[in-house]
């Protein structure tokens, strides 16, 4: 086992950024739809420690952001698919576009690599240069000697892993997919941190998780060394007493985690997923079948009220009045009218549909992908309007720049949908207060919750019909995280699935599967009492990143 460690490190000194791009794919692997999570913390074990060994930041720098490009070329190959769906665009061109964004995305990493690498090896880097100027008979090293060294390498590691993922998430609109903490939704452990540090804290729990284990394997692979104890070793047992141990027993004994339980149900509801495929979402042809495979879905089974979802962009007609008359194919009151022929008294249904904006000259400047609320005697309600969109699928950034040399086949149509204004709750009456985010706003941790009017459930409509075979059950991770943080269940409705209706404690009471029609007749469970996040937000995994960094430190001098 040494033999194989020794063979490892001549490796990782020969083409450590090769080895950091190949560890950057395995541990892509620990998200949905794989789920070999182990694999992901083996990964980042075997990353952190070539870090460690570098022998310059600028290498350090170098091999993060290796590791960035495979973790997130592998990650989000999904998105290659959606660009099968844009009928201007060559197939091939969809890889183009996910290496792109993979090595955008991989400086996040760089930076908390090199950033690591200067706050802690670099301090013993020139303290042993120092002692060899002196003649003491010290060398230089490529990694923290001591114990304590060690410890504020991984604490700052972890720290700095962090922010950078809350960075992610805001800089440029931000892309918070895939953060670090889904890999663990399928155990409880998430159900343990996330409420009071949120998923960017959580990333560096699982970051220190993932260096024990890389310990853990050192010291099996060395078992002479018990009989010698060593400080480090000493450290890493109290360590793993006091604060793995728990871990591993949350995940192999789930049960014996508290939890606030559901008391009761609240809303009843019908959430239908058609199985439209993106193919024939906007076929002209198609737009009657579509509807009857949603309104076949839709019938009722009694008189009893209840509240209808359905998915993003679920139909094409606009249901306010006021437009151009060559926008419409039938009234509003008609397509209203279709939508109340599918409802008892009492219903009210939500569904995505479209809004256009008009300049003062009656033009048509804008859209809104938006959420409406349709009440059985066909009058509509509040109106949620997307405020998180995506850039170059809604609108084209810089588009009289980007339309100039060609690119506006990058986001389909002559109009750009405009954002809302973020985050709203709305009052369905009877049928309680639901909190809105369409599609892939659900992935922004601390940002799906009006935090001043807290609602009794997230209502998140998408179209996850584009998002390939890994996609969706990603997406559906996510939204799992959303709702463990917030303590809020979230009913999703999608196209071709995964439509699910989850509980405060992320767990998914019932869903459809991917490409299947299929209703969910059930009742929305109970909120639990708002979490320190769900009233903090991102400043509880701000300040814990910044804890962890203040320990580092303080252990990097105690190391030296």
């Amino acid at each position: 086992m040494t033999g194989f460690f020794s063979r490892i490190v001549a490796l990782s000194d020969r083409w450590p950024k090769g080895l950091a791009l190949l560890l950057g794919l395995v541990s892509a692997t620990g998200f949905a739809p794989l789920g070999l999570w182990p694999l992901t913390l083996l990964a980042f074990a075997v990353w952190m420690a070539l870090v460690a060994r570098a022998p310059r930041g600028r290498r350090a720098l170098g091999i993060g952001w290796a590791f960035g490009v495979g973790h997130f070329t592998l990650g989000l190959g999904w998105i290659a698919t959606a660009f099968t769906y844009q009928a201007a665009m060559p197939a091939w061109l969809g890889w183009v576009a996910v290496l792109l964004l993979a090595l955008y995305l991989a400086v996040y990493p760089a930076l908390a690599a090199w950033g690591a690498w200067i706050l802690t090896v670099a301090p013993v880097k020139a303290g042993a240069a120092v002692g060899l100027r002196n003649g003491d008979g010290a060398r230089p090293i490529a990694a923290p000697a001591s114990a304590g060294a060690t410890l504020s390498f991984i604490l700052a590691f972890a720290a700095l892993w962090t922010l950078t993922e809350w960075l992610r998430s805001w800089v440029f609109t931000g892309f918070a997919w895939n953060p670090l903490g889904a890999v663990l939704v399928p155990t409880m452990i998430p159900n343990i941190f996330l409420p009071a540090i949120g998923t960017y804290g959580f990333s560096a729990i699982i970051v220190i998780l993932a260096a024990w284990a890389g310990w853990a394997a050192l010291r099996l692979a060395d078992w002479r060394s018990w009989s010698r104890p060593r400080s480090g070793t000493w450290v890493g047992l109290g360590f793993f007493a006091v604060f793995i141990l728990p871990l591993i027993a949350a995940f192999l004994f789930p049960a014996v985690i508290p939890t606030a339980p559901i008391q009761g149900a609240t809303t009843p509801i019908t959430l239908v997923q058609p199985d439209i495929g993106q193919e024939d979402k906007w076929e002209g042809g198609k737009a009657d079948a579509n509807f009857a495979k949603l309104a076949r879905l839709t019938v009722p089974k009694d008189d009893a009220p209840r509240l209808i979802l359905w998915p993003e962009a679920a139909i094409p007609d606009y249901l306010e009045a006021g437009y151009p008359p060559v926008y419409y194919d039938r009234s509003p009151a008609e397509a209203r009218g279709r939508l109340t022929g599918l409802m008892n008294p009492r219903d009210l249904m939500l569904l995505g549909a479209l809004k256009l904006e008009l300049d003062p000259a009656g033009e048509v400047v804008g859209a809104r992908n938006a959420v409406m609320t349709v009440h059985a005697d066909g009058s509509l309600g509040p109106r949620y309007d997307k405020a998180h969109l995506v850039p170059y699928g809604e609108y084209l950034p810089m588009r009289p720049l980007l339309s100039a040399i060609g690119l506006s086949r990058l986001a389909p149509g002559d109009i750009d949908f405009w954002p809302g204004p973020g985050p709203r709750t709305i009052d369905l009456g009877a049928f309680g207060k639901a909190g809105l985010q369409i599609c892939y706003e659900i992935i922004f941790s601390g940002q799906v919750v009006d935090r001043a009017h807290r609602p009794d459930f997230l209502f998140n409509p998408s179209n996850d019909a584009w998002f390939g075979a890994w996609g969706p059950p990603q997406h559906l991770a996510q939204a799992r995280l959303r709702a463990i943080e917030e303590g809020l269940p979230i009913v999703r409705a999608t196209p071709t699935g995964i439509s699910a209706v989850i509980d405060a404690d992320g767990r998914v009471l019932e869903s459809i599967p991917m490409h299947r029609a299929g209703r969910i007749d059930t009742h929305i469970p109970r909120a639990h009492a708002p979490t320190p996040f769900a009233r903090y937000g991102n400043d509880l995994s701000v300040g814990f990143a910044l804890l962890l960094l203040a320990l580092a430190i303080a252990f990097r001098r105690r190391g030296r």
